[in-house]
């Protein structure tokens, strides 16, 4: 199935959760921290009508900084996904 995203939203594959901290210690499923790394994987059109649309600033394949606890997350063919908001993403990684 193909997920196509409305208005300013953006369809992200979020990065695994570290699995050990820096000093070696493996980390149980509940104390991992929600990563705030991803991956674009679609783009909708930007919210607006005509002349007056919010261009879209990320674009599929760029790796982003989210809000913690931003988005909806979805289950589509097996992979999870996340839902957000433009203004959810504080930054592009280049």
């Amino acid at each position: 199935m193909k997920l196509v995203p409305l208005q300013d939203r953006v369809v992200l594959k979020m990065a695994e959760a570290e699995e050990t901290t820096k000093s070696g210690i493996i980390l149980a499923g509940s104390a991992k921290e929600k990563p705030q790394f991803a991956i674009v994987v679609a783009v909708g059109p930007g919210a607006g009508t005509g002349d007056k649309k919010t261009p879209m600033e990320v674009k599929v394949g760029d790796k982003v900084i989210t809000n913690k606890f931003a988005g909806t997350e979805v289950k589509i063919d097996g992979e999870e996904l996340v839902i957000v908001k433009q203004s959810d993403i504080l930054a592009i990684c280049e």
